[in-house]
């Protein structure tokens, strides 16, 4: 079988939103499928990490088309813009320009890479070997408007993979479009696919409530997970002197660690000597519009680090006692869990969740990989800071890592996409058949 992955976003771009896809290619061809790749050319993204592209499959072959969106930091600037409170004359008719702006890239701003990426997919359609099964990540959904094209060739599967909910990107990540209009686009491509795949079981069953038409077996849970040999011996471990809690991912209004400062204020208060043991590090980038929230944190012990290579935001991990994911109470959230949580699991360490009730808080609970606190509740995120930090003094062994994880195994949810990749395939090979026998029984 050979299998088309179209994902916008691939490395050398970094991030935790290629991790899905790049593993997925890694370990496709150990279950009987051959992928190609395509993928944006220049991709206007904050963050590369070259060293992704070591993972890649000997031979595998990878079309990169051009996109027409301006570089990141001019999208930076005007996303930047928009969220000002500038009542200047230049600042409110900026602002307007973004909204008019955003309002025509629907449902992304990526939907500007969509000209290049449909002609290199209708070639990939007509060429002598064209591919089984096509399957498309996002977000961004954008480019979820190839699945019609791809339907076009009669044999030829449709596999639609929600990394997050479109729904929920419209109203949470940067330089997103009209979340009604999306919502027009999201039901008629979904229609177009022979299967869909989903993050989380929550992301499922809101599709499933939300379009009628879907067939509940065609759509699939594959969690995201980890990748074992990400994970070698010799990782360094936590120092003895002091206790480090880290947080690896973006920091933006979804994941906001505004909660989390406020109880690292309120620890300093109220137990300045046991507050003083603590190092918080955090990994990755910080956005502009919760950039103030850190303004004097390095006084309460924390090091904004930046974005690193994977591989050593690995090693920062195994180096800390306990580790950090974060969602903020905003709409969706209650259906989301980060990527990032499930090599926060594979390394062992305690985990404080600071996230409301839903598929994170019982991701942790049930895998008993850590503490779990509200993220509006600061004096609740400082009691457990709080309990760490004595546990640690006192000479208290750390409670085990998670457990029964091994589900989330990359080489298992490879397979676990095979299957999907096969059914799409039959759906389409069933369709077609159908189709000629009722043109048949027509003509005769």
């Amino acid at each position: 079988m050979r299998a088309l992955i179209v994902s916008y976003a691939f490395p050398p771009v970094g991030g935790a939103g290629v991790q899905r896809v790049l593993k997925l290619v890694k370990y496709l061809p150990s279950h009987g499928i051959t992928p190609a790749v395509l993928t944006a050319r220049d991709a206007s993204v904050p963050l590369t990490d070259a060293s992704l592209e070591a993972e890649l499959p000997e031979g595998l072959e990878v079309i990169r088309a051009r996109t027409f969106e301006p570089a990141y930091a001019a999208k930076q600037a005007a996303w930047k813009a928009s969220a000002s409170a500038e009542k200047s004359v230049t600042a409110r008719w900026t602002r307007e320009i973004v909204r008019l702006g955003r309002g025509l890239m629907l449902p992304d701003p990526q939907v500007l890479w969509l000209p290049a990426a449909e002609l290199a997919l209708a070639e990939r359609l007509a060429s002598a070997k064209p591919d089984d099964v096509v399957f498309i990540s996002g977000p961004p959904f954008s480019q979820f408007l190839l699945g019609p094209l791809a339907r076009l060739r009669r044999q030829t599967g449709l596999v639609l993979d929600y990394r997050d909910e479109w729904t929920t990107t419209g109203s949470v990540f940067e330089m997103s479009g009209s979340a009604r209009a999306g919502a027009i686009l999201e039901k008629a491509v979904l229609r177009s696919a022979h299967a869909v795949t989903t993050a989380t079981e929550e992301f499922r069953s809101a599709l499933l409530s939300r379009f009628s038409f879907l067939d509940p077996a065609r759509v699939v849970t594959i969690p995201n997970g980890y990748d074992p040999a990400d994970f070698p011996e010799g990782l360094p471990g936590p120092p003895s002197d002091h206790f480090v809690l880290c947080y690896a991912g973006t920091i933006f209004k979804l994941t906001s660690a505004r909660s989390f400062l406020e109880a690292l204020r309120r620890l300093h208060a109220r137990e300045p000597q046991l507050a003083k043991l603590l190092e918080v590090r955090f990994l990755g980038r910080i956005v502009e519009t919760e950039a103030d929230a850190f303004e004097g944190s390095e006084k309460l012990g924390v090091k904004r680090l930046g974005y690193i290579d994977h591989d050593q935001a690995l090693e920062q991990l195994s180096a800390s006692h306990a580790t950090m994911c974060i969602l903020d109470d905003v709409p969706g959230a209650e259906r989301i869990y980060p990527a990032k949580i499930f090599e926060l699991m594979r390394l062992g360490k305690p985990c404080l969740a600071i996230t409301p009730d839903g598929a994170l808080a019982n991701l942790v609970r049930k895998h008993q990989a850590g503490d779990v606190a509200s993220p509006r509740d600061p004096d609740a995120i400082a009691t457990v800071l709080e309990r760490m930090l004595r546990d640690f003094r006192d000479g208290v062994p750390p409670k085990p890592g998670a457990v029964d994880i091994e589900r989330y195994d990359r080489r298992v949810q490879a397979g676990e996409f095979a299957r999907v990749f096969r059914m799409a395939l039959g759906a389409a090979r069933k369709r077609e058949t159908h189709s000629d026998s009722v043109v048949t029984l027509g003509e005769r």
